[in-house]
């Protein structure tokens, strides 16, 4: 069978900070390749529509899967779903990833028949169990899938293993465009999936059952040879959690002689506890970090349940700066801050030399706020779902949060872009360049074109076509956090087990 894979275009932050290869989408692809589909990729991040239609054209595919790891990419990949079935109407339509996972039955209703399925779960499982099942009319039967004709028994299946499938980073034809920062161009790379902590605006955890699995030092060290590129992004949600892990990869690679740069995210107690894992990788390469510290205080930390303490976030501020390991630091902004709050964020952030970021507070579906917050929602319209803009009430006027958030945003980031980042990194913009890559160069100075209030407070304005489920309020104690599950937790091996189960 042909199989076209299709990433839908970057959101408002991945205009400027970043833009990542579609990894999952990726391992979908090696997934289905394995199974002996004839499979290509296009990502709408570094192509065009029309590149699409003409792939269409040519490679003329029996099916095509989109990748919705996103709710703002929703309204896109569901129009673009319309188009592919205007000009192939025997094509085989179907979308997955991980925030569709949640709303799976309402996505699929408001394709109406643009979508013959929706994948719930990981794709690497469900993506060639849906292609084997097409030729039979039988997806209604696969676990997982939700169509027309029902849904599949039970729970999605995940992967026993996941060293394999490989990425099938072959299949991008742009793969110059893909950076993170200075680290231009760059891979990504998973090291481990899941999460074992369960923050009550995250839906990492409850997407895999708060189950939490290891690539192998070996699969680990393998694949990263393999990649090309001299920057990499381990995309691990924390990483490092394991010591013994982070070790037997660290020795691997040491063994293989393999040398990158490296960005990665991580807690602030997974840094202290795990101190001379980091230092080791610092060696290796490790040069950026992101943190996610989201409050400056106990009460914003405790109502995110963060399960972490200030003290140990500015103690793990200390331990990156004596590595030597430059950091990126996310707060969440609460839509009821007022113009204090903004101003005391500035200051401090203007304090401080690491890089800070400011994202909004946004109820997902498949994450606990999204149920207890739900009652307080202004907007159901997927595009602003994207952390940049405000979808719960606002203490301030609406127009006015957007001109303090741009406002701390850009102190913030006149710190690290424009004039003031090329003189830092005038020796590194100058090697990017020799080499044809101009991502991180751009991203210097688009702040201004990406991060506008005007903008922002306009885009609540537009026609809305496609709007989320209403959802459901209602309170999540500890024994009803399971109910929010896509994967049931799969059953490990006592060598296996994580922190606190």
């Amino acid at each position: 069978m042909r199989v076209l894979f299709v990433h839908p275009s970057a959101l408002m932050y991945s205009e400027l900070f970043l833009r990542l290869e579609p990894l999952g989408l990726e391992r979908t692809a090696g997934a289905a390749r394995d199974a002996g589909h004839e499979v290509r990729i296009i990502d709408l991040q570094t192509h065009r529509l029309g590149e699409l239609e003409q792939e269409l054209a040519r490679f003329a595919p029996d099916a095509v899967g989109f990748g919705l790891n996103y709710l703002a990419n929703v309204p896109e990949v569901i129009d673009v779903a319309h188009r592919v079935k205007t000009l192939c109407p025997r094509t085989y339509v179907f979308a997955g990833g991980h925030s569709v996972s949640f709303i799976a039955r309402h996505v699929l209703e408001q394709a109406e028949g643009a979508i013959d399925a929706v994948m719930r779960g990981e794709g690497e499982v469900a993506a060639p169990l849906l292609l084997a099942a097409i030729p039979d009319g039988a997806v209604h039967e696969v676990p997982g899938a939700v169509t027309s004709e029902g849904s599949g028994p039970g729970a999605p299946e995940m992967l026993t293993s996941i060293d394999r499938p490989r990425p099938a980073r072959d299949l991008l034809r742009r793969r110059h465009r893909y950076f993170i920062g200075v680290l231009d161009p760059a891979a990504s790379i998973e090291f481990t999936r899941g999460c074992p902590w369960d923050c009550s605006f995250c839906s990492a955890w409850t997407f895999y059952g708060r189950s939490y699995r290891k690539v192998s030092p070996e699969a680990a060290a393998e694949e990263l040879a393999s990649i090309r590129e001299p920057g990499v992004f381990i995309v691990d949600d924390v990483a490092f959690i394991k010591p013994e892990h982070g070790d037997g990869i660290a020795r691997e690679l040491e063994r293989r002689n393999v040398h990158k740069q490296y960005y990665l995210e991580t807690r602030a107690d997974v840094l202290l506890r795990n101190r001379e894992v980091f230092a080791r990788w610092r060696r290796l390469g490790l040069n950026y970090m992101f943190l996610g510290m989201e409050a400056l205080d106990g009460d914003g930390l405790d109502l995110l349940r963060k399960r972490v303490t200030t003290d140990e976030n500015m103690r793990a501020l200390e331990v990156a700066r004596e590595l030597g390991v430059t950091v990126a630091i996310n707060l969440i902004v609460d839509p009821q801050w007022d113009l204090e709050q903004f101003r005391a964020i500035r200051e401090w952030a203007l304090r401080v030399p690491e890089i800070v970021h400011l994202s909004v507070m946004t109820p997902y579906p498949g994450t606990e706020i999204w149920h207890t917050e739900s009652r307080k929602l202004t907007t159901l319209d997927y595009r602003l779902f994207d952390i940049q803009h405000a979808v719960l009430p606002t203490k301030l006027p609406l127009d006015v949060f957007y001109r303090e958030l741009v406002r701390t945003q850009a102190v913030i980031n006149r710190k690290h872009l424009g004039v003031t980042a090329l003189a830092k990194t005038a020796r590194i913009v100058g090697g990017h360049l020799l080499h044809g890559q101009t991502n991180f160069a751009r991203m210097l100075w688009k702040f201004n074109t990406v991060y506008n209030p005007q903008r922002q407070y306009a885009d609540h304005h537009r026609p809305v076509r496609y709007e989320l489920p209403v959802p459901h309020h209602h309170e999540v104690g500890p024994r009803d956090r399971q109910e929010l599950y896509i994967h049931s937790r799969p059953e490990r091996k006592s060598s296996q087990r994580t922190p606190g189960s």
